[in-house]
């Protein structure tokens, strides 16, 4: 599939489910620092419409404060028919074999869009390696997963269902099993103008709703940050952090490998995988997270192993994990001698990037 015209957003430091931090698919409690919104909200609600919806397009997406303008593909323009059908698919645990996992078992909405574990669950209780992100503002990124092997939410949509230890199904049978469902019927009807169900518009449904999973109005967006988020602020830039973790998303599409899980005894080699490349120059290297949200999408990391924020900044603070092929970006981090206080400070500064989550029920499910 094409890659969507989806603006570039600058390089910026790295971390897991958020922060220097942040997740791939293989983000909690009431106390949210951040307030919640009812789902998806078209212009008629308030708010800036994407430039990207034109072409029988019904629905305008509004961007929160603090968020740019968001591209939408030509070839998938928003429609409110596709984002109620992706809504439901991304709910459905029939799109894996065993009838067990469905996206947002994965990236649940309870969770700040992500999960609350190291490493995700799959079907008949496999265990994955690796730590799920949110999937808040994915919309603005042209690689996702840690190893950026997709170039698209709609590329993406389709892997785990196929992924022996995440969905494990086949998606033909899936096509299958859903052209039989009279509800489905209908709204792949209506959504894709009588073309019916396909792996292809699967894929775009999925995407379109996940395309509006956005997040901003966070306190740094409202400029009401407290003193120590304030201070903060200024040793981010001082830091360096902001080289990797660039606004508005803090997150990029960049690969920096900052030495988590490189001294275990089968190191996750990351970018390589991907890149396929004949030296070490992407071994270790995992996608810059979005730090955005990073106080509720713990834990953190690509294998989910650091459980706090707190220690994840120490992490960071301290230039990483030393190792052949670590970033020269951390060597700025380091230099800072960022002290207990600072180290306080920055964190705080992170939990003011926490905006509002975006609240879907799970609907019921067409028969």
């Amino acid at each position: 599939m094409n890659k969507p015209n989806f603006f570039r957003i600058a390089a910026v430091l790295m971390v897991s489910s958020g922060l220097i931090i942040a997740a791939g698919c293989t983000d909690k409690g009431t106390d949210k620092p951040g307030g919640d919104t009812d789902g998806p909200k078209n212009v008629e609600n308030g708010g800036t419409p994407s430039p990207g919806s034109t072409t029988k397009n019904v629905y305008d997406l509004v961007i929160p404060v603090g968020l740019e303008p968001l591209d939408i593909p030509v070839d998938n323009p928003l429609t409110q028919a596709k984002i109620d059908l992706g809504k439901i698919l991304y709910f459905d645990t029939r799109l894996s074999k065993d009838g067990t996992i469905s996206c947002a078992t994965c990236h649940d909405p309870k969770n700040a869009w992500a999960e609350p574990t190291a490493t995700s669950t799959g079907i008949a209780g496999q265990i994955g390696d690796r730590n799920s992100p949110t999937i808040l503002n994915s919309a603005y990124f042209e690689s996702l997963f840690w190893d950026g092997r997709s170039p698209s939410l709609e590329h993406q949509a389709l892997g785990p269902i196929e992924n022996p230890i995440e969905m494990g199904h086949d998606l033909q049978v899936v096509v299958d099993q859903l052209s039989k469902i009279p509800g489905y019927q209908v709204m792949f009807e209506a959504a894709f103008n009588g073309e019916g169900v396909s792996k292809q518009n699967i894929a775009k449904a999925i995407a379109s709703f996940e395309r509006t999973l956005l997040s901003g109005n966070s306190p740094y967006d409202r400029k009401e940050m407290d003193e120590s988020a304030q201070r903060g602020e200024k040793l981010f830039t001082k830091a360096g952090c902001q080289f990797c973790h660039a606004q508005p998303l803090f997150g990029s599409d960049k690969f920096h490998n900052i030495g988590i899980g490189t001294k275990g005894e089968k190191p996750d080699p990351g970018r390589q995988t991907v890149s396929l490349a004949d030296d070490d120059r992407d071994w270790g290297k995992f996608r810059v997270p979005t730090l955005r949200n990073v106080a509720l999408t713990g834990p953190y990391f690509h294998d989910g192993k650091i459980a706090t924020l707190e220690e994840a900044v120490n992490i960071m603070a301290s230039g990483g994990i030393e190792n052949h092929n670590i970033s020269p970006m951390l060597k700025k981090v380091k230099d800072a001698k960022l002290t207990d206080q600072d180290k306080a400070d920055l964190t705080a500064f992170l939990k003011a990037l926490t905006g509002d989550i975006p609240q879907v029920e799970a609907p019921e499910m067409p028969k």
